[in-house]
């Protein structure tokens, strides 16, 4: 980026308005109350286990003036009638099941991703999210299982 900083491309963002790593990290010990585990594998990128027993990790990345949550949910399936049912399935999901996030492909998975605005995020905000992307992701699960199987 040759050093230009976030602010400076985006110049209605106040630095000191912005929730910091360090909030983010405040965050993820608040959800650890709840049985979620978390570990941070670099400055502000963080792997999140939610509890029970689903088999997911959600990655939290602080990337200001966003902060990003994503899983990696499948990787696409082979034959193309499968991955053209399947792409119409995700865009019918978007379109119906997610409020904020929404499905894509990136390079050959299927990923769950939303961004929300540092500027103007609390826990609650961030609470939702991550509680809307774990919800619809188990509600999905069993659905996309037949695609992940058509490979």
């Amino acid at each position: 980026m040759g050093g230009c900083r976030r602010t400076d491309r985006y110049p209605n963002l106040k630095e000191s308005n912005m929730i910091t790593r360090e909030d983010i990290e405040a965050f993820l010990d608040r959800l650890s109350a709840d049985g979620a585990s978390h570990q941070e594998l670099e400055p502000g990128l963080w792997l999140v286990r939610p509890s029970g027993a689903l088999e997911f990790d959600v990655v939290v990345t602080h990337n200001p003036p966003v902060l990003l949550l994503r899983v990696k949910v499948m990787p696409l399936p082979a034959a193309p009638v499968h991955a053209a049912a399947l792409n119409r399935r995700l865009l019918e999901l978007n379109a119906s099941d997610l409020l904020h996030g929404s499905y894509g492909i990136d390079q050959d998975n299927v990923v769950l991703t939303e961004a929300l605005e540092l500027a103007h995020l609390d826990f609650e905000e961030f609470l939702a999210s991550y509680e809307s992307m774990t919800l619809s992701l188990t509600s999905h699960l069993r659905e996309l299982a037949a695609f992940r199987e058509a490979r």
